[in-house]
C-alpha cells in the first residue's frame, strides 16, 4: 500500500548597513549556527515522488520510530505526513536528501485539493529543515486563489515541533500551526489539552499573501455547530454547550527568522502560554492594505508571559508592533530592546490587551511611526499601568498632526502608564536631528546623541 506509493530506499550511513538581521549577524561576527549534527548510527530513508509528484505517510503503524531520519529527495508538488511521531530525546529528522535541495509546493496551484505544500497532521516530536535555508525550499502557489494555500502547517495536536533552516516562498499563509476544536473531541477543547514546545528558526519567508507565520488559534471562542470563530460574547452569552475555546500552545519560540514582502500580519501569534520572540527582521508587511491584517509584530489574544526582543520591524503598512495578550493569572510581558521604525499607516506599537495585562516596555526605539509612538488603549480591559522606561520615541506622526506630548505616549478609554525617571526616563524627540541617530545604522546614537543610554542596541546575536 503505502510501499507502493513512494520510492524507499533504507540506508545505514554515517551520514554595507542594512536593516537585515542575517547581515548584522555577519557584521557583528556572530554567524548562522547550522543545526547540530544528527546521530551518525540513525536508521535513515530516502523518501521520493509518486508519479504525480506527491508523498504522502501514514505512519500509524510506526514504520518510521523516534530517531530515524526521512530524506526527502527531488521535486515534489505536496508531502503530508500523518500520525508521525519522534520522542523527546530522539526526534524524527525530515530533511533534504544530503547535497541536494529538495523543492516542495506547487506555484501553479489555483483552488481544488492539495492546496498544502508540506503539512503534518497529529504529529510530534519532529524535527524538519535543512543545514542551510537554501537546501530546504517551499514554492508556494502565485495564482490568483493563493490566499487558500498553506505552506507548512501543524495540525490536530502536533506538536514538540522544531522548524529551522527553510526558505518559503508566495503561498497563502507561510508558517500556520494550529488546532481547530472538534465536537466530539475533548481533547481539541481548552483547558482539557495543550499544544507544546514549538520552535522556529533560520527561516526566510517572503511574498505570502496572508500572514508570513499563523502561530495559536485567533478565535477567543469556537461555535462547534458551525464550525465558525466566536471573537466576542453576545450580551448574556456564556461559554459552555457548543461554544469553547481552541486549545492553546505552551512554550513557543520564534527567532532569527526574515520576513518581506508579506499580505497581511508578518508574525502574527494568539493563544499561547510562555512566548519569545527575538531576533527576527520583519519588513514590508500589510501589501493588502486591511486595517484588519495589518501588523507587523502581533502578540495576539490569549497570549501569556510573553517576551519579545532584539527584533527589528520596519517599513511596512500598519502598525509596527500590535499587543491584544492577557493579564490572567498575573501574567507578565516583557517588549524589550526592539527597533520599531517607519511604516506608513496606523501607530508605532499599540497596546489593546484584556484582563489588566501589564507590559514592561523597556529600551526600544519607536521612531517615524505614521501616527503617534505608542498608543495604549484600555477598551478590552488592559487598564493597569504600564511600566515604559528608557525608551527613545522619535519623530511621531510623519502622517500629519501635531507633534505634542500626546504623539509619543497616548493613552484612551482608561488606559495608564507608569513612565521611568532618572536613567531611565523616556526620550521624546520631533525629529532625527534632535535625537542624534544613525539612520543608516538601526538608529544607534551618534557621538554626543542626546538618547543617552535610552533606545535600541545593536547586539551580536
Amino acid at each position: 500500500m503505502l510501499l507502493l506509493a513512494i520510492t524507499l530506499t533504507l540506508t545505514f550511513t554515517n551520514c554595507s548597513k542594512t536593516s537585515s538581521i542575517e547581515e548584522v549577524r555577519n557584521e557583528t561576527g556572530t554567524p548562522e549556527k547550522p543545526p547540530p549534527p544528527v546521530d551518525p548510527n540513525a536508521k535513515q530513508y530516502t523518501l521520493v515522488p509518486d508519479k504525480e509528484g506527491r508523498l504522502v505517510i501514514d505512519n500509524k503503524d510506526g514504520l518510521y520510530q523516534p530517531g530515524d531520519i526521512l530524506n526527502l529527495k527531488g521535486t515534489f508538488y505536496a508531502v503530508i505526513f500523518y500520525n508521525l511521531s519522534g520522542s523527546a530525546s530522539k526526534p524524527i529528522v525530515v530533511r533534504n536528501a544530503p547535497g541536494t535541495v529538495v523543492k516542495i509546493g506547487n506555484p501553479a496551484w489555483d483552488g481544488g485539493s492539495w492546496s498544502t505544500a508540506l503539512s503534518f497532521v497529529n504529529s510530534h516530536y519532529v524535527k524538519v529543515g535543512g543545514s542551510t535555508a537554501d537546501e530546504f525550499v517551499i514554492n508556494g502557489s502565485t495564482k490568483a486563489s493563493r490566499n487558500a494555500y498553506f505552506n507548512l502547517s501543524l495540525s490536530e495536536h502536533s506538536d514538540n515541533f522544531d522548524i529551522g533552516f527553510i526558505t518559503i516562498i508566495n503561498g497563502g499563509t507561510g508558517i500556520w500551526a494550529k488546532t481547530d476544536p472538534v465536537k466530539n473531541d475533548a481533547s481539541t477543547h481548552y483547558p482539557n489539552s495543550y499544544m507544546e514546545n514549538l520552535a522556529i528558526h533560520d527561516v526566510s519567508i517572503t511574498g505570502t499573501y496572508n500572514e508570513a507565520m499563523y502561530i495559536g488559534h485567533t478565535a477567543t471562542y469556537w461555535n462547534l455547530s458551525t464550525n465558525q470563530s466566536v471573537y466576542e460574547l453576545a450580551p448574556g452569552q456564556v461559554p459552555g454547550g457548543d461554544l469553547v475555546q481552541p486549545i492553546k500552545w505552551r512554550k513557543v519560540k520564534i527567532y532569527n527568522n526574515k520576513v518581506k514582502d508579506i499580505g497581511a500580519d508578518g508574525i502574527q501569534t494568539a493563544a499561547i502560554d510562555q512566548l519569545e520572540v527575538s531576533n527576527n527582521d520583519v519588513t514590508n508587511w500589510g501589501l493588502q492594505h486591511n486595517p484588519s491584517h495589518s501588523g507587523g509584530l502581533l502578540i495576539g489574544g490569549r497570549v501569556t508571559a510573553s517576551n519579545v526582543h532584539d527584533n527589528v520591524v520596519h517599513d511596512g503598512w500598519g502598525d509596527l508592533c500590535q499587543f491584544f495578550g492577557s493579564g490572567e493569572t498575573g501574567a507578565q510581558h516583557t517588549i524589550t530592546n526592539n527597533l520599531f521604525r517607519d511604516n506608513t499607516a496606523n501607530d508605532g506599537v499599540t497596546f489593546r490587551g484584556t484582563d489588566d495585562a501589564v507590559i514592561k516596555f523597556t529600551n526600544n526605539t519607536v521612531a517615524r511611526p505614521f501616527g503617534v509612538a505608542l498608543r495604549i488603549n484600555g477598551l478590552l480591559g488592559q487598564k493597569a499601568k504600564q511600566l515604559i522606561s528608557a525608551n527613545a520615541f522619535i519623530q511621531p506622526r510623519t502622517g500629519g498632526g501635531v507633534v505634542d506630548d500626546r504623539a509619543y505616549i497616548y493613552t484612551e478609554n482608561g488606559g495608564q502608564v507608569t513612565e521611568g525617571t532618572g536613567t531611565n526616563i523616556n526620550t521624546k524627540f520631533p525629529t532625527i536631528a534632535a535625537a542624534g541617530v544613525d539612520v543608516n545604522n538601526y538608529f544607534q546614537p551618534l557621538p554626543g546623541s542626546a538618547l543617552l543610554s535610552t533606545g535600541f542596541r545593536l547586539k551580536a546575536f
